[in-house]
């Protein structure tokens, strides 16, 4: 009797459990129609869809502007037109000039786009940096000095008419750059100089034109001249014995880098009078005078790089002998 019991009591509570699942799965809401679904998905299309149609894509802008298309289809910026990841408004002519279905159906208002010529310096480059901004080499633009003299990309770069197609530069280096930096195209022209001239260094090869975080927008580090070593990488050391001006002051502190009317692009000739700047037989304000024999600075041919010939540094002398 006890047996019939608990299995009554165990029949009846699973009737109870099995009432109440159902009871709570009839309040549940209702699935939603496959129609009514395909409904909401087809809302947040069309929600998106306004913007998208105001894109018309390049093909349309080459048939007004059929000669600027084929210039600039030879350029890197028609790349962009294979890349679908960011979207239209990322790609062709409507990356740099915004949407263009308002502009075509205006009849060619240009009112209706973004047209660069008229807009100012910071607009412009604001455009350009939108894309190019986060670049290593672009990302000191806003700081550089040339953003601080209101220079702005279109002034060195044509998107569309450039004379060198690698950077897209309206010409090339160094004229381009010599249009504003006459001092440098002077220096370029004396008889001891980097041969920038001759095509074998390029200006951009020692200094950012979009700004670093170095004076003169030179390729370098704060603690020494960097870009320097890049060629002359004999001169960069670690020595045992340092000399000092090379680490302190850095390479211009005895050559010119762009020109010089002296050998080697020393600041001063003779030599003996160059090392005399900073080894003058004073104690107390200098480096104090040379150490051994008697020097005789006034020997026509005499110099003391002859003895000193290590000046950069050695690793087996301390006054640089070898």
């Amino acid at each position: 009797m006890p047996t019939d019991s608990r299995a009554s009591r165990v029949f009846a509570f699973s009737v109870l459990f099995l009432s109440v699942a159902t009871y709570s799965s009839s309040q549940a809401a209702p699935p939603v129609p496959a129609k009514d679904a395909k409904s909401a998905g087809s809302s947040v299309v069309n929600a998106a869809s306004p913007d998208v149609s105001k894109y018309v894509g390049a093909e349309t802008c080459k048939t007004c502007h059929e000669e600027i298309y084929n210039s600039w289809a030879k350029t890197p910026h028609w790349k962009t037109t294979l890349d679908t990841k960011g979207g239209p408004s990322h790609q062709g002519c409507e990356g740099c000039h915004g949407p263009g279905a308002d502009h075509v159906a205006g009849g060619g208002d240009k009112t209706k786009i973004f047209v660069f010529e008229g807009n100012s310096r910071q607009e412009t480059s604001a455009r350009c940096l939108s894309c190019h901004g986060e670049a290593h080499e672009q990302s000191h633009f806003t700081q550089s000095t040339h953003s601080s003299n209101d220079i702005g990309c279109l002034d060195c770069h044509s998107p569309h008419h450039a004379q060198e197609k690698e950077f897209l530069l309206v010409q090339e280096q160094p004229k381009l750059c010599y249009g504003c930096h006459v001092s440098a195209k002077a220096d370029f022209a004396k008889p001891y100089h980097h041969r920038v001239n001759e095509g074998l260094v390029r200006c951009s090869d020692c200094h950012n034109p979009h700004g670093t975080g170095i004076v003169r927008q030179v390729r370098s580090l704060p603690s020494g001249d960097f870009i320097c070593y890049k060629c002359h990488a004999d001169k960069q050391g670690p020595f045992v014995y340092e000399h000092v001006p090379v680490k302190t002051e850095g390479c211009t502190s005895c050559h010119t880098p762009h020109g010089s009317t002296n050998p080697r692009l020393l600041n001063v000739m003779p030599v003996n009078m160059l090392c005399l700047q900073c080894h003058t037989f004073s104690t107390t304000l200098t480096a104090g005078g040379p150490i051994g024999p008697v020097h005789n600075q006034s020997a026509k041919y005499q110099a003391c790089t002859m003895c000193h010939t290590q000046i950069h540094g050695s690793n087996f002398s301390d006054v640089f002998f070898k």
